[in-house]
């Protein structure tokens, strides 16, 4: 009997492709899209569109109808609700600048959908991601970036447990990304030419205060833009308007460029400064997943990312305490941002990671 395989589809031409080869390779396939809206009309989930919204229901049905595959709709509001936009809007309102696609990888896209698939009997969920599960002689499984470097997506895949990965497959990881629209030209796919979703999916305007002034009700309270040194510079419009690096859009003329250096959310104070202020070679980072290994075992020399565009660059990891890694570069990298991801790697695999808090 051929393994049972539900693979995420979310209308685009990685997911689409990820079924075929997985139909071509013997498993018996189903195409699931997961829907994450809280609103219930139709004209509100086709302008959020991204990579759930109605536009990416009707093409994963229409590929699931050319690939002759079963296909359902399965609604995950409530875990999206409360592991992607909650966090979403704690960690902004909080000083901190989330990724809220790695907590959409993590807790819906995989431990949600792989429950309610295993449930039904599936043996694998597989998605259109570009990365690699392999098993390592260690009997761990870890991600192993795609062969495509520019595509690679390990980083914000960073947190998924043994567990998942056991029960995971992305067959597009082998291959460069013309290669998989040219698959999906061939094999006449409908999605064949349809651009990348880049945004967040429900922000697609990118105007992220006011998504949270919506979701919370509230109004975003202002505050000051303040030196180094603690001293008033100007007001700004409220903490949830900036990250850690920002240039542009701060709203202030001081007459030479600056940059947002912190963010005081006790105070409401947000810290402006030099470009070389924003250099360090040290970060802290605690909510740690490791997957190569199920510790560090004192010092370890790896390559970390510190952000999805990050090259990456070499360093030193050791434990601090239990929950808390202590990583020290090479070299000092620019504007670490906590709230977000730093992701280590031994080679091509990935050792762990975690989120930056300091």
């Amino acid at each position: 009997m051929s393994k049972k395989v539900v693979v995420g589809m979310s209308g685009g031409v990685d997911s689409s492709v990820a079924a075929y080869l997985l139909k071509e390779q013997g498993y018996e396939v189903i195409g699931v899209t997961m829907q994450i809206w809280q609103e219930e009309t139709s004209s509100v989930q086709e302008e959020n569109g991204g990579c759930c919204g109605l536009s990416a229901v009707e093409d994963a049905r229409r590929v699931a109808e050319r690939l002759g595959i079963r296909y359902y709709v399965m609604n995950f509001r409530e875990e999206f609700q409360n592991n992607v936009i909650d966090y979403f809007v704690n960690e902004y309102r909080n000083g901190r600048t989330p990724n809220p696609c790695i907590a959409c990888n993590r807790y819906v896209k995989w431990e949600s959908l792989l429950r309610r698939s295993l449930e039904i009997g599936a043996d694998y969920i597989a998605t259109g991601h570009y990365a690699r599960v392999t098993r390592l002689p260690n009997g761990r499984y870890a991600l192993k970036r795609s062969v495509t470097a520019a595509k690679d997506q390990t980083y914000a895949l960073y947190s998924l447990t043994q567990d998942q990965l056991k029960h995971t497959l992305m067959p597009v990881g082998e291959y460069e990304k013309e290669e998989v629209r040219k698959i999906a030209e061939d094999t006449g796919l409908p999605v064949a030419h349809k651009p990348d979703s880049q945004e967040i999916c429900f922000v697609p305007d990118h105007d992220y205060a006011s998504f949270i002034e919506r979701e919370t009700g509230k109004e975003i309270q202002t505050g000051n833009f303040v030196d180094v040194q603690g001293n008033v510079i100007g007001p700004h419009k409220g903490i949830t308007h900036y990250t850690i690096g920002q240039r542009k859009g701060l709203g202030i003329a001081l007459g030479r460029p600056v940059f947002v250096t912190e963010i005081r959310p006790e105070t409401g104070e947000v810290v402006l400064g030099e470009n070389e202020e924003l250099f360090s070679t040290t970060l802290r980072a605690n909510a740690l997943n490791f997957m190569s290994v199920p510790e560090l075992d004192g010092e370890v020399r790896a390559s970390a990312k510190i952000r999805y565009n990050h090259r990456g660059d070499d360093c030193v990891l050791r434990m601090v305490d239990r929950e808390t890694v202590e990583v020290v570069f090479d070299r000092p990298q620019r504007a670490a941002t906590p709230g977000q991801a730093v992701v280590f790697y031994e080679g091509d695999c990935v050792l762990g990671g975690g989120t930056i808090i300091k």
